[in-house]
């Protein structure tokens, strides 16, 4: 479905009301915005934080130091929001990075096999993205930014409070705080992982949503070097991958703006990386490959190295409720985050857009007066609907820790796990089968693909002792090189 009616629709477009409210001004809040200023005649950014001018990490985004991944579908979402962005990026130092061709990956199974597609990331920091995003989104009159602000309660509506009317905010401002009341027809909250939307609800007499949380105990830790004169090899990036229960350390490397690595360890059942120096460095060595310790133990680094442990999945189950406020929504992490160790997240808060695009299009259909009835529980269980694959897919590999909570894999979950690994253990020969894996990586298909009897026929002849015949031979040596380090 394409965005190019939301590109081209106007202020005097809308029917479903005058104002709309996003809360929190990270990348979920700010293309919900955008999709809103289509649909409204006003929108407002409430943010927390004074954004920076520049790429500098900012309190209200502490993961931003670590290994982003924009996949596929994400970047075919945002450059429907924002034609050129992604040219922008590269043009501003981004790296185009082929994750089935340009990615030394070393899998459970051993190294994925490598050839070249169009399934790329973009290798750039989260703060360059973020950049572009609200420079973008500046440019349409529609939209203001309320930068030092914060939402302290919903206000009930008007007509015997039944829904919201917008929220009771308090602005930092000259030493001082300022509250008022920020009227609203729609509000949308974006505030991420600590949302307290559940606790606003109670407040207005609904109740709160029920949580799934689901918790590996998995932390990073960061840190940017200088790409060394000559460094010469033949991948762009590393991924040494976790395989839990046994290997509990894995690392990424992926090539950002301005001639730098941006390296993040990781490490899951709370065998978490040390921020330390010559801890990173031995946390490095100690990875299932030597290919990113190779790399970085003679670069320079840039950053201090630096950490974050909020990694569990947690789901806010908002399409069980039996009653909500029609023009309260809830997106982003604020409803579903996942173990940032995927990849999902930034992905999904672009699908969460599309879902926020396509439920008030068919509110319009339905109520060509503007009313919104119902618009809370369409919009839930369709984004409730397209984050079940990637929710799947983090909290299963989660399951595999021996410490994991909120849950312990049943019998399906181990059933899956064996088929995966499968899968994998193909993957390091099969292009056809790695693709598919990478495409369900790249939120391109759904787990279903995965058994598909292209894959799933080659499962079987493995596990019969058949080797199944490779779609074309691997065009690398799996084994990765990189000539700075043996010089």
């Amino acid at each position: 479905m394409s965005f190019q009616g939301v590109i081209d629709a106007g202020g005097d477009s809308t029917k479903a009301g005058g104002h709309a409210v996003v809360l929190g001004g990270s990348l979920a809040g700010l293309l919900a915005a955008r999709v809103l200023a289509a649909h409204f005649a006003r929108v407002t950014v409430v943010e927390r934080d004074a954004y920076p001018s520049d790429t500098s990490v900012r309190k209200g985004v502490p993961q931003a130091s670590h290994v982003h991944a924009l996949m596929r579908r994400g970047q075919q979402v945002i450059e429907e929001l924002f034609p050129g962005l992604l040219d922008e990026l590269v043009a501003d130092g981004a790296h185009w990075v082929d994750t089935a061709g340009e990615v030394a990956w070393l899998t459970p199974a051993g190294w994925g096999t490598r050839f070249p597609s169009d399934l790329k990331v973009i290798g750039l920091t989260r703060p360059l993205l973020d950049l572009h995003v609200r420079r973008r989104l500046g440019y349409d009159p529609r939209v203001r930014v309320l930068e030092g602000t914060e939402i302290l309660r919903l206000l009930p509506g008007a007509r015997g409070g039944v829904g919201v009317c917008g929220g009771q905010v308090r602005t930092r401002l000259s030493g001082s705080n300022i509250e008022e009341e920020l009227r609203a027809d729609l509000v949308v909250d974006a505030t991420g992982r600590g949302s307290r939307a559940p606790r606003w609800l109670e407040e207005l007499g609904y109740e709160a949503p029920e949580e799934t949380v689901v918790n590996g105990f998995l932390g990073y830790a960061s840190r940017l070097y200088r790409v060394p004169n000559g460094a010469a090899a033949d991948w762009k990036g590393a991924y040494v991958q976790l395989a839990p229960p046994a290997q509990t350390r894995g690392g990424i490397m992926l090539p950002v703006e301005g001639g730098r690595w941006l390296v993040t360890l990781i490490g899951g059942d709370r065998d978490y990386p040390p921020a330390d120096e010559e801890g990173f460095l031995e946390f490095a060595r100690s990875l299932a490959s030597p290919v990113i310790y190779d790399a970085i133990r003679r670069a320079e680094p840039l950053t201090p190295v630096r950490g974050h442990r909020a990694t569990e999945n947690r789901r806010r189950h908002y399409e069980r409720l039996s009653r909500q406020p029609d023009n309260f929504l809830v997106t982003g992490d604020a409803a579903c985050a996942f173990n940032p160790v995927y990849g999902q997240g930034m992905t999904a808060a672009a699908v969460g857009a599309l879902a926020l695009d396509e439920t008030l299009r068919e509110q319009r259909r339905r109520y060509a007066g503007g009313e919104l009835t119902g618009l809370a529980r369409r919009f839930q269980r369709r984004l409730a609907k397209a984050n079940a694959a990637p929710w799947l897919l983090a909290t299963g590999e989660d399951f595999r820790y021996r410490g994991v909570e909120g849950g312990s894999p049943n019998v399906a979950t181990r059933l899956m796990h064996r088929y995966m690994d499968s899968v994998v253990r193909l993957a390091t020969r099969d292009e056809a089968v790695r693709r598919v894996f990478l495409e369900n990586m790249h939120m391109l298909k759904t787990p279903p693909s995965l058994f598909h009897p292209r894959v799933s026929l080659r499962v079987l002849a493995q596990a019969l002792g058949l080797a199944p015949r490779p779609a074309r031979a691997a065009s690398t040596s799996p084994a990765p090189t990189c000539e700075s380090v043996r010089a």
